[in-house]
């Protein structure tokens, strides 16, 4: 199933106060089009981002990243369709468009989206009124209206790609979003529960309140793995980027490197992403001899891209020989250096297994790591 994201992010949106459009606005640290561009990062296989022709350093900034670039329209309706040409011939089943002002979108809202085309052609999250209604003429209230079966809509709004891509051909004009679009041709859309905290930032005073929100939103992960390779021919072994000398070498498809290969997958596991075999198969032999480093940086370089930042990892290393001691402080810099951390975030330690088991009789060593991510 490929799954992709059009994020509407070509409008002046100058309500929201400002010299600058909203999307390009600060928000806790970032622009709110970062925050909103790192929600479907790692949820989607692709991410097409709409921007004005006038946003010149964007459109710089952007290109050659993970994003696919398009133009805005002259309306949303117009900016939609061309994102939604930009997936052309990628062979995508499922599209989610979401408006770039709401950055506080939650990966469960997404997640809820998505599983909801499983089983309906068109689906959105809608927030059911609670509050009371009134008409108004701006200064006094003129009435009141029924809240029965009334939502509030949100984003992302998800289709099957060809139906909603068929539904916005046939309605060239305006429209407020797209399960108008989606309705005016006949496609039912299921709503699934929205989120309060997904609000659309629209005045000065939501940026305040999106700060609020974005500053509870810590999203913390952990992630385990391990390793083992067995003893051979040879006088080093490499662990943790370090040559050790050892009377006997470890085998393995690539250089070995139990400790570093364990740190990997812990960060894999992270990310949801699997392990080392899937992204680097023993069966190609590209790999055959390769530096491990080239594994790690891949990891690292996958959890930025999905908007992570690695906060410490923690690697034992399980062997009666070589010692480990005399080498950790190399070890650290080293697994340090790879992955752009302080030697203080990365943690290198060893144990024996009293002469138990197949590293206790010195047939090879194993590794285990954590590795903890953060949301940046």
């Amino acid at each position: 199933m490929t799954t992709a994201a059009i994020i509407v992010a070509a409008g002046r949106g100058l309500r929201a106060g400002g010299v600058v459009p909203k999307q390009w606005r600060p928000l806790a640290g970032r622009r709110v089009a970062d925050w909103t561009i790192d929600r479907f990062r790692g949820q989607v296989d692709h991410i097409v981002l709409v921007l004005s022709e006038d946003d010149s350093s964007a459109w710089e900034e952007f290109s050659g990243t993970d994003l696919l670039l398009t133009a805005g329209g002259s309306d949303r309706a117009g900016s939609v369709r061309n994102g939604l040409g930009a997936l052309k011939g990628l062979q995508v089943e499922h599209v989610l468009i979401h408006d770039v002002a709401r950055p506080c979108v939650s990966g469960q809202t997404i997640q809820d989206v998505l599983n909801a085309l499983t089983t309906h052609t068109a689906a959105a999250p809608g927030l059911a009124v609670t509050d009371a209604l009134w008409t108004g003429d701006g200064a006094v209230v003129t009435g009141t209206q029924d809240r029965s079966g009334l939502f509030t809509a949100q984003t992302p709004q998800g289709f099957h790609y060809d139906a909603i891509v068929a539904a916005h051909t046939a309605h060239p004009g305006a429209a407020a979003d797209d399960v108008e679009v989606a309705r005016a041709a006949g496609l039912n859309v299921a709503i699934v529960a929205g989120d309060a905290d997904n609000i659309k930032i629209t005045r000065p005073e939501d940026f305040a309140r999106a700060e609020r929100i974005l500053g509870t939103d810590m999203d913390v992960r952990l992630g385990n793995g391990y390793d083992v390779h067995r003893f051979g021919d040879g006088d080093h072994v490499i662990l943790c980027g370090v040559e050790v000398p050892h009377e006997r070498g470890l085998q393995g498809h690539s250089d070995a490197d139990v400790g570093m290969h364990a740190v990997t997958d812990a960060i894999y596991g992270a990310l949801a992403k699997g392990d080392i075999g899937q992204h680097f198969p023993p069966s190609d032999p590209q790999w055959k001899g390769a530096a491990s480093e080239i594994f790690l940086r891949h990891a690292v370089e996958l959890a930025g891209q999905m908007g992570y930042a690695i906060s410490n990892v923690d690697c034992t290393l399980v062997c009666e020989y070589p010692k480990i001691g005399p080498h950790a402080p190399a070890m650290r810099e080293e697994m340090a250096r790879i992955m752009g951390l302080r030697a203080n975030q990365v943690s290198v330690k060893a144990t024996t297994s009293e002469r138990l088991g197949f590293t206790g009789r010195s047939e090879g060593i194993a590794s285990l790591a954590t590795a903890c991510l953060v949301k940046s």
